[in-house]
């Protein structure tokens, strides 16, 4: 029987200890950690993690992940058919003064764009010699194969005056 790939999130407040408990379940299960991003954010402890499990044991897996102390973890079947997407990969970096809805205004123009947000970091920072709070964003996106980069370019720019950040956007391969 072919191994079921379960994407896991996670979440609880932070402890040391908690991927080890993670793992452990997995491993105890015959099963393989394949990837996973981990944060600490603000005192909580989050994640997605992408696991490969014998089908006989998955259900096992999940019911031992729920009895977890601390940890609320929920499990999705991975669609391992799909190959990954055809396109062209772009990196989408910004910095600039923190304020509410550069998240919102940003992703509004690459969801007009039909760019796939495939991942995406931001954080605070101090700015350098100021006690101002600078807004930091990488994001790593797909578009189509035939997607029109200057017409997005064009748009980040219009909307980096606006909201007063450095947007950059390069391709990738």
């Amino acid at each position: 029987m072919a191994d079921h790939h379960l994407i896991l999130t996670v979440i609880g407040d932070d402890r040391p200890g908690l991927v080890e408990e993670l793992a452990t379940a997995v491993s105890a299960h015959d099963g393989n950690w394949l990837e996973a991003s981990l944060a600490h954010l603000s005192g909580k402890f989050a994640g997605i993690v992408r696991v490969a499990v014998p089908a006989e044991r998955s259900a096992a897996l999940q019911t031992a992940l729920t009895k977890l102390s601390g940890l609320k973890v929920s499990a999705a079947l991975a669609d391992t058919e799909k190959s990954a997407p055809a396109g062209r990969r772009f990196s989408l970096e910004l910095v600039g003064h923190d304020r509410i809805g550069i998240v919102k205004e940003v992703s509004q123009v690459l969801a007009r764009h039909a760019v796939n947000v495939e991942e995406l970091a931001t954080h605070t920072s101090s700015a350098p010699m100021s006690a101002e709070i600078l807004f930091n964003a990488q994001a790593e996106l797909l578009a189509a194969p035939d997607f029109n980069v200057q017409a997005l370019k064009a748009d980040l720019e219009r909307i980096s005056n606006d909201l007063m950040v450095d947007i950059s956007l390069g391709e990738t391969l």
